[in-house]
């Protein structure tokens, strides 16, 4: 059901040629790009029209419009089965928690007595949150983006999610209801490399954003590259993906539970275990059975994901080497299940989120842990952060400096323009003390 890397009794190599013997999903952004270029300025040229087009093409839905009706936000909401509105509102109490700590506020910093850097933080004017509404509903996805630019004080935001054959060409109401709870009343009926061309390009009906956050399939993937440059995205999302760090004293109970939460996202999904233990692998493959036999997608999903390249079980020879691999993978989601989780968690430099000790599982960072569930896929945990807070602000510096402040550091600014060739920029300081240079 799952293959096994054996990196025992042999140096591990460095850097790239380490995540090279690593399990990862193909995932061409690329080779994506040239299909979603022309439906991207498809929609730049024809608009609403051209949403409606590929709403019935790609999602068997004819809209009429766009724009979800304020009523439907409210027919969803009074609608939804009451335990899990109680289960998004604490999801939703418990996101704000976390990401209102994270606010920045303004700085400034003396260089010199009358020179002064300040840096202030300033929330992009508008942004497009995308719910992805495919193989699964993710109401999860609308608290995890909407809550972070919410807290960060962006006043404008409009939610896109795929139109339902099932739901008369709405999103899902649990998708609706989730923004009716968050406040978000500018809802569209739009999936896909349209719904980023839509909030790049803007429509009759929807204004364009500055930026566009939130997980989704490759042709999503796909449209946030292709738009990189004219609007901020997050991430390229790809996979989900879990890796697993244990030892002897992991249950395999947990770990194949663990393992199978995120394989049932997709038949792409990643879930790879790394142990020094020989005989937890061989429990967990036991283990896998059974579990996968009771639960749900099971032929369509958690199969094809766990005898993917994507996932195995990594035996190495020691837990600092186990380590080595985790680093050298950059997972999505990481649990540390070892003695002295916590202790092995803090050594950790590249992933999107850990998870430490036997309680913390991922799924509850998927929904109730406070924590953001947007992280960066394919190994971009090495470079890249999860949503946050901050990925909806701005630092701006404010320079402030007197004529003494100025004058006591033109020398320099005069010798580093020269030695740049740029004699202008240090002719724009001399100007200002009657073309000379102050003396020190």
């Amino acid at each position: 059901m799952i293959s096994r890397i054996d990196l025992r009794g042999n140096t591990l190599p460095e850097g790239g040629a380490l995540r090279d013997l690593l399990p990862r999903a193909e995932f061409d952004v690329e080779a994506a790009l040239e299909k979603v270029r022309p439906i991207c300025e498809d929609v730049h040229h024809r608009g609403t029209a051209a949403l409606i087009e590929y709403a019935e093409k790609f999602d068997g839905v004819k809209l009429d419009r766009v724009r979800v009706p304020a009523e439907a936000l409210k027919e969803a909401l009074a609608e939804l089965d009451p335990q899990v509105r109680a289960a998004l509102e604490e999801s939703i109490r418990r996101a704000r928690i976390v990401h209102r700590e994270q606010r920045r506020d303004a700085h400034t910093t003396q260089v010199v007595p009358g020179g002064t850097v300040t840096e202030k933080w300033v929330p992009v004017e508008r942004v497009g949150l995308y719910a992805p509404g495919g193989r699964s509903v993710y109401p999860s996805s609308v608290i995890m983006n909407a809550v972070p630019a919410q807290e960060a004080g962006v006043t404008s935001i409009a939610l896109a999610s795929p139109p339902q054959a099932d739901f008369g060409g709405l999103p899902h109401p649990t998708i609706l209801a989730a923004c009716a709870l968050l406040g978000v009343d500018e809802v569209y009926a739009a999936g896909g490399a349209q719904a980023v061309a839509m909030f790049a390009y803007g429509t009759e009906e929807c204004a364009p954003a500055n930026m566009v956050t939130g997980p989704g399939n490759i042709w999503v993937a796909a449209a946030k590259r292709y738009f990189t440059g004219r609007i901020g995205i997050d991430t390229e999302a790809g996979p989900t993906e879990i890796a697993v760090l244990a030892d002897d004293t992991a249950d395999p109970v947990h770990v194949a539970a663990d393992l199978i939460s995120q394989a049932e996202h997709d038949p792409l999904a990643a879930a790879v275990l790394v142990t020094d233990s020989l005989a937890l692998a061989e429990a967990v493959e036991k283990e896998l059975e059974p579990q996968v036999a009771a639960t749900k997608h099971i032929e369509d999903r958690i199969k094809p994901a766990l005898a993917g390249r994507q996932s195995a079980i990594v035996l190495v020879d020691s837990l600092e080497d186990g380590l080595k691999v985790v680093d050298a993978y950059g997972a999505e989601h990481l649990e540390i299940q070892t003695a002295d989780a916590a202790a092995v968690a803090d050594r950790v430099r590249n992933a999107g989120a850990i998870f430490v000790g036997p309680w913390a599982p991922v799924s509850l960072g998927d929904y109730c842990a406070g924590s953001n569930h947007v992280l960066p896929t394919g190994g971009c945990a090495c470079h890249s952060s999860g949503l946050s807070v901050q990925s909806f602000l701005r630092g701006i510096h404010i320079v402030d400096y007197t004529r003494d402040a100025l004058a006591e550091v033109t020398h320099h600014v005069v010798t580093l323009a020269e030695a740049e060739d740029l004699p202008a920029h240090g002719a724009a300081l001399r100007a200002r003390f009657g073309w000379k240079v102050p003396q020190k």
